[in-house]
């Protein structure tokens, strides 16, 4: 049966929506998350769990399961084809997870929702909120289906076409890039190391190279305009073009594949009343990085602790301390990402400038170092 009352209502069961219901549920509190799509529906897109994510869901007790699953890739390169520009090594980090692990959201999801299911919350599916309307006393959530739920407060985590935002009046303020984005994950054998995440520059575009569990790699790219579904001699053509030359990475199979358009956006405010955003509804940018699914979780963790401490008693301005601190962090996130991307589709004209500056800059330790803290999301501890 549909409860008809909760502490918390949270709308999606992405990465985002199900780390705050994990936390909240673990610290006692009544949640209730709901989700429009049927189980199992989620495409795979992220694909990287940075070094502060796995330390930030430690306590929740996912993060062994991730760590067993996952692959461990110590190192991040920018390369010109062959040539090594930048190297960013993590295993000389300060954290009990020198490396960013390579897992697909699919088994990050499982992972969150096992837990959730551990600590007696069940994601109540398909359900699409049709309103959210809120008053002194709490929040009202109507569903197609006609039913109601009533909370003190709604957390929307249903992404980047968020119904709650839009509810809330909240504003999405930014663009979207011209070129259409390309994943797939594939079995490739030749130039493609298993440990390695390689971002690849070319005057053609990027390309990003990274290992999965499996035997399998994840490749993403820009292009100007993509099919829907990306094949095989797709595929190979953006590895022959913009990958490795000295070692030809060949395409044996694809596992899947998509085509999406990626906006950089941050919505204006975290917080209406008592309506809250986490993850894409508040934030979403280039996927160069790797750096959307690890800030949505890391949003959600801040976000269940100031929700725990307000309905522990405490003030509920307490929740306006979760905008002030994570909105600048997904500026910031929204800036590194558009100017890897900006850097990667560099014209032919800039791209020697950019190459010696970037292997100069690839020379000094600390610059490495910056770039690692920063990649790996130890700089927002």
């Amino acid at each position: 049966m549909f409860p008809t009352t909760s502490d918390v209502v949270v709308i999606g069961a992405g990465p985002a929506g199900l780390t705050t219901a994990v936390a909240l549920a673990q610290a006692g509190q009544s949640v209730t998350v709901v989700d429009n799509q049927g189980q199992g529906d989620n495409t795979s897109r992220a694909a990287v769990v940075h070094s502060h994510t796995l330390e930030t869901l430690a306590p929740y007790g996912v993060t062994g399961r991730l760590v067993a699953e996952g692959i461990h890739a110590p190192r991040f390169t920018i390369r010109d084809r062959d040539r090594v520009l930048v190297p960013v090594p993590f295993d000389g980090l300060p954290t009990p997870y020198p490396y960013t692990l390579m897992i697909s959201q699919a088994q990050t999801e499982a992972a969150l929702l096992d837990r959730l299911t551990d600590l007696g919350v069940t994601v109540r599916r398909p359900y699409s909120a049709s309103s959210v309307t809120q008053d002194d006393d709490g929040v009202t959530v109507t569903f197609t289906t006609g039913e109601q739920i009533r909370a003190q407060y709604v957390v929307g985590a249903d992404g980047m076409h968020s119904t709650v935002r839009d509810q809330a009046g909240i504003g999405f303020s930014g663009d979207t890039y011209q070129e259409s984005f390309v994943l797939a994950d594939v079995r490739l054998t030749g130039g493609a190391p298993d440990d390695e995440v390689i971002l690849y520059f070319s005057p053609a575009g990027l390309v990003v190279v990274a290992p999965l569990p499996g035997g399998v790699h994840r490749v993403v790219a820009t292009v100007d305009e993509a099919p829907q579904r990306p094949d095989a001699s797709f595929v190979q053509n953006l590895l022959d073009t913009r990958g490795p030359q000295a070692e030809r990475a060949e395409v044996r199979e694809v596992v899947w594949s998509s085509r999406f358009r990626v906006h950089h956006r941050v919505a204006d405010r975290y917080r209406n009343g008592r309506i809250l955003l986490a993850g894409d509804a508040a934030h979403v940018h280039s996927p160069a990085g790797g750096q959307g699914m690890n800030a949505g979780i890391t949003d959600a963790v801040s976000l269940a602790e100031s929700l725990r401490q307000v309905l522990d008693g405490g003030s509920p301005e307490l929740l306006d301390s979760y905008g002030a601190t994570r909105r600048p962090v997904a500026l910031q996130v929204v800036s590194l990402a558009d100017r890897l991307t900006k850097l990667a589709t560099a014209s032919a004209a800039k791209r020697p400038v950019r190459n010696v500056v970037l292997g100069l800059l690839g020379r000094i330790p600390a610059f490495r170092r910056r770039l690692a803290y920063r990649l790996s999301g130890l700089v927002y501890r």
